[in-house]
C-alpha cells in the first residue's frame, strides 16, 4: 500500500564521510518512504518526481512526499526475483514532448530479456503514460530472472544507450556479436539504428560495446564528452570503465573477480584488445547507480551500503569520499536534479527517497 511520509522530526540526520581524513559532513532529508524496492528516478521540471518501482508500479512523488501511482501499461512485464520495472529517463525534450523511456524485463519465465518502450506522461497530475510503444527487444530471450542491465542514458546527439546483462548463466555469450548479452547497444528514440554504430555489419547491428556482465551504472559526461559505466564482476572485480565505441570490456575472458564458487573464471585480469576498467572494487560492494556532481563521479552501492565520490585526474578516477554508511542501507540508486541537487533511493520493502546534501 502507498503511504505518506508524515513524520518530519525524523527526516533530518547527520553523516559523516568514512574515508580517513574526510571532514565534510552531509545531511539528509527523508522526502518519502515505504517505496518498494525503487529502482530509478526523474525529476519532473513542475516540481515532484517519477520513480519506478521493481515490481512493476510507476509512482509520482510530490515535493512534499505524497504518493500516487501513475496508470502505465505493460502486459509483458516479467518481475521476480531480479526481474522487473528498471529504469525511467526523461526525453532530452521533455519539457515540450512529455516523452519518456522505461526499461524493464519482459517475457515470462521461460523467455525473457531486457525491454525498452518510449511514452507520454500527460501534462498534470493524476499522471499516466499513454502511447506507449516498445523500441528495443534484447534477443536472445532466456530463462532466468538475472542480470538484465537496464540502465540508460542519452548522449549527445539524442541517441540512446542501453545497457544489458549478459543472463548469469550465459556468459559466454558477452563475447558474441549476434546478439544483445553482455552489451551496451545505441538507438535511436524510435528504435531504429544510427548508421555509424561500429558494428553495423553484424546480426546484431545496435551493438555499441561488449563484454559486460552485469552494468547498473550509465551516464554520458558532457563536460568532457565522455561515457562512464560501472558493472558488478562475480566475487571479486567490480568494474569502473569508460565506454568507446566498439570496445570490448572482457567478459568472461578477462576479469578481477573469481566465481562465486572460489574457482578462476579466467586466468587473465587484462588481455590485448581489451579495455582495462578505470577503478575495480574487490571485495565487491555492488554498485547500483551512477551521477555526476560537480565534475565529480557519485556511487552507490547495494552491498556496500554506501555512497561514494569519485574525482577526475588524467583520465582516471580517485576515490575521495564515502558518504551514508551510517544509514545501513542498501542503496539502489544515486540522481543528480537539473538543479544540481543529489537524491539517493534505498533498496527494500519500505524503500526511502532521500535527498542528500553534499559539500
Amino acid at each position: 500500500m502507498i503511504r505518506l511520509w508524515g513524520y518530519l522530526a525524523m527526516a533530518l540526520v547527520l553523516v559523516v564521510g568514512a574515508l580517513p581524513g574526510a571532514a565534510a559532513t552531509t545531511k539528509t532529508t527523508v522526502i518519502a518512504t515505504d517505496l518498494a524496492f525503487p529502482w530509478s528516478m526523474a525529476a519532473l521540471p513542475e516540481g515532484g518526481f517519477v520513480v519506478t518501482l521493481r515490481g512493476g508500479q510507476l509512482i509520482y512523488v510530490a515535493p512534499n512526499g505524497n504518493q500516487q501511482p501513475i496508470e502505465l501499461s505493460l502486459p509483458d512485464l516479467y518481475a521476480t526475483a531480479q526481474a522487473g520495472l528498471f529504469e525511467v529517463l526523461l526525453a532530452p525534450d521533455f519539457s515540450s514532448t512529455r516523452e519518456l523511456v522505461l526499461s524493464y524485463a519482459c517475457g515470462s519465465e521461460a523467455a525473457n530479456n531486457t525491454c525498452v518502450v518510449k511514452g507520454t506522461l500527460s501534462a498534470q497530475a493524476p499522471y499516466s503514460v499513454f502511447n506507449t510503444q516498445n523500441i528495443f527487444t534484447a534477443l536472445p530471450k532466456k530463462a532466468g530472472a538475472a542480470h538484465f542491465g537496464a540502465r540508460m542514458t542519452w548522449l549527445a546527439d539524442n541517441t540512446l544507450l542501453v545497457a544489458l546483462g549478459d543472463g548469469f548463466v550465459h556468459r559466454e555469450q558477452a563475447q558474441q556479436l549476434d546478439n544483445h548479452l553482455g552489451k551496451i547497444v545505441r538507438i535511436h528514440r524510435d528504435g531504429s539504428t544510427p548508421n555509424d554504430n561500429p558494428y553495423k555489419h553484424s546480426q546484431a547491428s545496435q551493438i555499441f560495446s561488449y563484454g559486460h556482465r552485469n552494468v547498473q551504472g550509465l551516464i554520458y559526461d558532457e563536460q568532457r564528452d565522455a561515457i562512464w559505466q560501472h558493472e558488478h564482476g562475480p566475487k571479486g572485480g567490480d568494474e569502473l570503465n569508460k565506454i568507446v565505441a566498439g570496445g570490448n570490456y572482457g567478459w568472461p575472458i578477462a576479469t578481477y573477480g573469481i566465481d562465486y564458487t572460489g574457482a578462476k573464471v579466467s586466468p587473465f585480469n587484462q588481455l590485448p584488445g581489451v579495455k582495462a576498467p578505470l577503478y575495480t572494487w574487490t571485495p565487491s560492494l555492488a554498485p547500483a547507480g551512477l551521477a555526476l556532481y560537480n565534475g565529480d563521479l557519485l556511487v552507490s552501492h547495494l552491498v556496500g551500503r554506501r555512497l561514494q565520490r569519485f574525482q577526475y585526474s588524467n583520465d582516471s578516477w580517485t576515490l575521495t569520499d564515502e558518504y551514508l554508511s551510517e544509514l545501513g542501507q542498501r542503496i539502489r540508486a544515486v540522481y543528480t536534479s537539473p538543479d544540481n541537487e543529489v537524491y539517493v533511493l534505498t533498496d527494500s520493502a519500505e524503500g526511502q527517497l532521500i535527498k542528500v546534501e553534499l559539500p
